[in-house]
């Protein structure tokens, strides 16, 4: 895929690894790109439409949906991550309805215009997804989940040709963890690896030096071996 006078949707595109996809994309030649955001949000180059779009908001969702005429990219980037300990359920439940339902919510709402173009679905999950990070255990989760849902989605959505990228980070250097020691990909460095790993194919991007090591042996991995074996059991449409 290449990305020159394609339209472009990012959500939570107002800061961090999103601020940084809508960047890229401009880059790379996108016509279009619609900046979903909570706030108002403005932004100078003219290619880019804001979109005040809250995930889990589902009237705000079908809003952004009729608003957008067409689209080739979707990229489901808004997430919260909060430290807990698993004791309130509440802080789980908020985590899932932002990193899971809030993206279902928005890829079936764009899915009949990705169907209509041909494109693409990628998910800016976390390497998390793989393996729990104990600090952050309902972002764990939720992300764990999400990987679940793109991998289903991939199976489900081939035959109508639209392609589902799951994208794995370690540590980034936003404000999601701002003050955590550690070594941090910058969010400009990842929205890079991203455009380079979609225009490639791949269908799983490990976009840093933390997550990269996962992605020497993960075509032959178990776990992607029994993938596409259970994808087979998708029927033909």
């Amino acid at each position: 895929m290449t990305f020159a006078d394609k339209t472009v949707l990012v959500t939570g595109a107002n800061r961090g690894i999103g601020q940084a996809l809508v960047a890229e994309a401009l880059a790379r030649g996108a016509r279009r790109v619609y900046a979903g955001t909570r706030q108002p949000f403005t932004h100078p180059d003219a290619r880019v439409t804001p979109l005040t779009l809250d995930v889990t908001d589902a009237a705000q969702v079908r809003t952004a949906a009729d608003a957008v005429e067409s689209l080739d990219i979707l990229i489901n980037n808004a997430g919260i991550a909060a430290p807990d300990r698993l004791t309130d359920i509440t802080v789980l439940e908020r985590h899932l309805a932002v990193n899971l339902f809030g993206t279902h919510a928005v890829t079936q709402a764009f899915l009949p215009a990705l169907v209509r173009s041909g494109g693409a679905i990628i998910n800016i999950l976390s390497v998390n997804s793989v393996a729990a990070m104990p600090l952050i255990p309902s972002y764990s989760i939720s992300k764990a989940a999400a990987f679940s849902m793109t991998q289903s989605l991939r199976a489900l959505l081939a035959g109508q040709g639209v392609r589902v990228h799951a994208v794995l980070p370690g540590p980034v250097d936003t404000d999601m963890i701002k003050g955590v020691d550690i070594a941090k990909a910058s969010p400009e460095s990842v929205a890079q690896a991203v455009f380079d790993g979609v225009g490639k194919g791949d269908e799983e991007i490990f976009p840093d030096s933390m997550s990269a090591p996962l992605a020497d042996n993960w075509l032959n991995s178990p776990t992607k071996v029994l993938e596409r074996q259970l994808a087979q059991q998708v029927p033909a449409p």
